[in-house]
């Protein structure tokens, strides 16, 4: 039996260890994601454990403990010890999947086992061309948006360097009290995750590109490389400071990545089943989702005893 002792808690020392693992065993989602892990710590308190070739990652949000599908070869008893663990210490969620071939397999092993989608949670998943150069009648809007920027904001892009990254921590210390990110517990959060990454830049393999309008920085995207096809977009912010900012900092980092670094994909992570950001990804017209699913205790449970009878 896997108990929580196993666990260790993520810090920046395994970052090499997970990433190997990630890169053996290509994750989609971008809570399965080292710099995820590792930024949102003081959220989240990820921890892991590496038994039998396979990783396990565990979450505590608030005081409800969760946990990832397994990473790694597919290992029947050591999924039902997990949910068994889940079982015993988790929350009333307390086991997620993300993506579709786990589940697949996981559904094969206990087919019994009642899932629920957690579509607020569905990471979006574009073509980066289509980011890039926004193509055909159904971009219009956003093109229009755009055109109307470039006529009342004269712009430039530059990526992130050692020497103006001290203005890229300015630039988010006045977006988070143009947002007031002190009272709200998920914005102050992420003004510590967004700077983390800012702080570890090189250590974490980040990249960022911003505009600047009238001299200052207007609005940036931190990224990286998740996977051969795909470039994971962790942070996106602007300030009030010219309409359309957000549209024009999407479009050039996707053209920067299409030239630069030739991902044929761009992860923009979930909506959070907010209704305005949800409008806005879908907007943008994903090519598909990276799909989550969660299981609830009393149908784990449900599941191992039909199983045993």
């Amino acid at each position: 039996m896997i108990s929580l002792d196993a666990f260790s808690p993520v810090e920046m020392k395994d970052g090499a260890f997970l990433r190997e693992i990630f890169t053996r065993y290509p994750q989609i989602h971008s809570e399965n994601n080292f710099t995820t892990m590792i930024a949102w710590q003081g959220y989240s308190d990820y921890s892991y454990a590496y038994l039998n070739g396979t990783l396990l990652i565990s979450a505590v949000i608030g005081e409800e403990r969760l946990f990832h599908a397994p990473i790694g070869p597919r290992n029947p008893d050591l999924l039902r010890d997990l949910l068994r663990l889940a079982v015993g210490t988790g929350g009333n969620r307390p086991f997620y999947i993300f993506d579709r071939p786990t589940r697949d397999w996981i559904l094969h092993e206990l087919p019994t086992l009642r899932l629920h989608a957690d579509r607020e949670f569905f990471d979006y998943i574009y073509l980066t061309g289509d980011l890039a150069h926004l193509p055909g009648k159904r971009y219009v809007g956003i093109r229009q948006h755009i055109n109307k920027f470039n006529r009342n904001c004269s712009f430039s892009v530059e990526t992130f360097t050692e020497d103006n990254l001290p203005e890229v921590i300015d630039f988010l210390n006045k977006w988070c009290e143009w947002k007031h990110c002190e009272e709200n517990e998920i914005l102050a959060h992420e003004k510590t995750a967004v700077l983390y990454c800012i702080e570890h830049l090189a250590e974490l393999g980040l990249e960022g590109l911003f505009i600047r309008v009238d001299g200052k920085i207007s609005a940036l995207s931190v990224y990286e490389g998740m996977s051969d096809d795909m470039a994971l977009i962790h942070f996106e912010k602007g300030l009030p400071d010219c309409e359309g900012n957000y549209k024009i900092i999407n479009q050039e980092t996707a053209r920067y990545i299409e030239e630069h670094k030739g991902y044929a994909f761009i992860n923009r992570e979930s909506d959070l089943g907010l209704p305005g950001l949800r409008d806005a990804k879908l907007r943008y017209y994903p090519h598909h989702f990276a799909e989550v699913w969660h299981a609830e205790k009393e149908d784990i449970v449900r599941a191992l005893s039909e199983e045993s009878s």
